[in-house]
């Protein structure tokens, strides 16, 4: 588990591509404490398992269905990640609960920026849009925001980003055409699931109106 408040913004060390597979080494620094073989860590978002740590660096291994719906991909070496070690009993949540589990990548259709500030517009997949309300939560490379607009029409959002998360996220470099990793709200996909289903059950229909059950 994770709570979306980056912790640091970490060069990646190696690429190495096997077949179906792909191990990312990250320099983790003084993130990498205490770390062990089997840890979670998130990476982009995407909650990876540390198969090795020496000296700072910390290596991963990608399967291909990772590679694919995420910006993991399209790491090089000198690529800089986001990074969040997982949650623990009794820290504190500054941001919302993460699983690590992306549910697909969105890309940045534009980006304006003033003194202080950068709004960054994303388009998204026309599906996941009934996830992203005005005002709830995402999870955008790893990093818990606040959805600021939602054009529906367009199908796309946008979240504006202060300087501390400028200065300490990807979000802060990302330009027109970069993808970005998703997490959507877990508990906002199940209510609008859950009413869906209701809403689309013939007996539910007909208890709304009042009707007897058949």
């Amino acid at each position: 588990m994770f709570t979306g408040i980056v912790q640091g913004l970490c060069p990646v060390t190696g690429v190495d591509d096997k077949p179906g597979l792909r191990c990312i080494a990250i320099k983790l620094g003084k993130l990498a404490g205490g770390i062990q073989t089997g840890a979670s860590v998130a990476i982009n978002g995407t909650c990876l398992t540390v198969t090795s740590a020496a000296k700072g660096v910390v290596s991963f291994d990608v399967i291909r269905e990772t590679l694919e719906n995420t910006n993991l991909g399209d790491l090089q070496r000198g690529s800089l990640v986001n990074v969040e070690r997982s949650f623990r009993a009794g820290d504190e949540i500054g941001g919302h609960i993460l699983s690590g589990h992306v549910i697909g990548k969105v890309r940045v259709a534009a980006v304006e920026e003033d003194e202080n500030e950068r709004n960054v517009r994303f388009d998204v997949r026309a599906e996941w849009m009934k996830y992203l309300p005005h005002k709830g939560f995402v999870a955008l490379d790893g990093a818990s925001l606040t959805i600021a607009r939602v054009d529906a029409t367009n199908d796309q959002i946008t979240v504006c980003l202060i300087p501390e998360t400028i200065a300490r996220t990807t979000l802060g470099s990302a330009e027109p055409g970069s993808w970005v990793n998703l997490e959507i709200d877990a508990q906002t996909q199940a209510v609008v699931d859950t009413v869906e289903r209701v809403l689309s059950s013939p007996e539910w229909q007909r208890r709304l109106r009042g009707e007897p059950s058949s």
